[in-house]
């Protein structure tokens, strides 16, 4: 018997920060990277993080008791203006690490959040796909 049932599309990504950074999670994620901030749901407040909006996508940024930083997995955002965004990243003090060639098409860097978790960042060179 065949499933009806299908993946339609990615609703989050989850990234773990240690317990008490929900200050920084927003000077960097929203303040920086101009992700708006989102409600969690009551149940979940005192779990601590903080949800951001990416798009038509969400972030959540939760607190992990035994924290450690992803520094492989990671989530990419696509974004408009690469390299605004890269200076001003650049601007409070993160490293920003292009890669323009692996990838035909595609402009891309990667940095790290204020834990340590890696975080890539594309912007299409194909006018077709903005």
């Amino acid at each position: 018997m065949a499933s009806r049932a299908a993946i339609l599309d990615l609703d989050h990504v989850q990234v773990a920060v240690p317990p008490g950074a929900e200050d920084v999670c927003r000077a960097f994620y929203v303040t920086l990277l101009g992700m708006p901030e989102i409600a969690k749901p009551q149940a979940l407040v005192a779990h601590g993080g903080v949800w951001v909006q990416a798009g038509k996508r969400q972030l959540h940024l939760g607190v992990e008791k035994e924290f450690q930083p992803a520094r492989k997995a990671h989530p990419a955002f696509a974004v408009s203006d690469i390299d605004d965004l890269a200076q001003r990243v650049a601007h409070e003090g993160r490293d920003v690490v292009w890669d323009n060639e692996t990838i035909p098409g595609l402009r891309r860097f990667h940095t790290h959040d204020p834990f340590g978790n890696r975080l890539e960042f594309v912007e299409s060179q194909d006018v077709s796909n903005r």
